[in-house]
This record gives structure tokens, sequence and C-alpha cells, in this order.
């Protein structure tokens, strides 16, 4: 997240002419990313604890509840919305890996790096739409980034710890988030991807989940 604000911060690092569809492929590359943690580790890491119905409800329940988090950060506009909304998807994912890790799964890894990889462009258009409000200098923006990033370790740290023991738990957690990740791909993510006569934004996407299957490979 720091480092997506760091790069948004820097004057000129887009030219004019090519900003706007910078941003557009920015924020697709973070949709094939967290798409490929959904299709490649948190679903397929999830269902074998479950019956049929249950990964249904589980799955649905995430994307009802990011679902009501949407409505609720929409009625209530704030500065702060940008920066919950980048927290959602990055909190469940960090406890997670975190219990992933302590039950040793194969795919902890690639879940590391495809969490790490989404919130750079994450980071980068939170940056920007907060930087637009006008309230906030960079170097505070940039702090507050750095300090919301510490979240993910220290929930990683406390499922390492606290909940490994609890595989059913773990694995529950993995298909809620993912249907939640899902939702908001759809609702917030895609929707600002595209752009007239453009074309370079979904090929954002598509280098995003290639990273993803790069990764699930390797590992």
């Amino acid at each position: 997240m720091p480092l997506g604000g760091a790069l948004a911060s820097i004057p000129g690092f887009v030219p004019d002419w090519l900003d706007e569809e910078f941003r557009h492929s920015v924020t697709a590359f973070g949709a094939g990313a967290l798409l490929s943690a959904v299709a490649l580790v948190l679903v397929p890491e999830g269902i074998p604890q479950f019956d049929t119905l249950m990964v249904a409800v589980l799955f649905l329940s995430g994307g009802v509840a990011f679902m009501v988090i949407d409505i609720l950060l929409y009625r209530y506009q704030t500065s702060a919305s940008q920066l919950v909304a980048m927290l959602t998807d990055f909190i469940p994912e960090s406890i997670a890996l975190g219990a992933s890790l302590a039950l040793g799964g194969v795919n902890s890894l690639l879940l590391a790096l495809l969490i790490a990889m989404q919130n750079i462009p994450e980071g980068f258009n939170a940056f920007r739409e907060i930087k637009e409000s006008g309230r906030m200098p960079n170097r505070r923006i940039i702090l507050l980034f750095t300090m919301l990033a510490f979240t993910g370790p220290i929930a990683a740290l406390g499922a390492y710890f606290w909940l490994a023991q609890y595989e059913e738990f773990v694995a529950g957690l993995m298909l809620f988030a993912a249907g939640g990740i899902l939702y908001a791909v759809f609702q917030d993510i895609a929707p600002q991807v595209r752009l007239e006569r453009h074309w370079g934004p979904p090929l954002g996407a598509v280098m995003g989940f290639m990273l993803g299957i790069i990764g699930y490979m390797l590992t």
C-alpha cells in the first residue's frame, strides 16, 4: 500500500496523455490478481473441508457481507471510505494467509505474493482519490498507508498462532473472503476499468491473472 502511494505521489510519474489509461490499467491489474487469488488459492483450499451446500452458503455470505459494507460506505461518504474499502479484502486474506502458513498450505507463498501485488495498485489508486479530496498532504497519506499496512501482518500472526488448530474455520474464512472479493471485483473494480477507444486496461487484468498462474505453477 505505501509503495503504491509513493509511486502515485511522484510528479510526472506517468505522462499526462497516458495518465487516465495507466490508472485504469493499474486498477485492472489489481482485479486480475484478486481473481487469481480467488480461483487458485482461496476456493481450492477452502472447499475440501465442507459439503457443497456449506461451500455455497459461506461463499454467498462473503458476497452479501461485502455488499452491506459497500452500501454503508456509499451512504456515509467520508475520506476514510476508500481506506475501509481497501482493507475489507486485505485483512481477511491476511488472516487466511497466517492460518494457511501454520497448516502448511502449499499455496501460502502464492497467496502472500498476490496480496502484495494487489495492494500496490490499490495503494496507487487510493492515494490518487484521497489526494484529489485535498484534505491531506502526500507525506501524511503515505504515513497512514504505512500504518495500515501493519494490520495485515498483525492479522496473519494472530491467525498463525491462534487459528491454525481450527482448520474448518480457516477454510470457511477463505471461502467467505473469496465471495467478498468477487463481489468487490465486479461492483467496484471492474466498472472503473473500461475506457472508450482504449485497450490497455483489459490487458492489465490478463497480466494480473497471469501473475497468479505463474506463481501457482512455480509453487
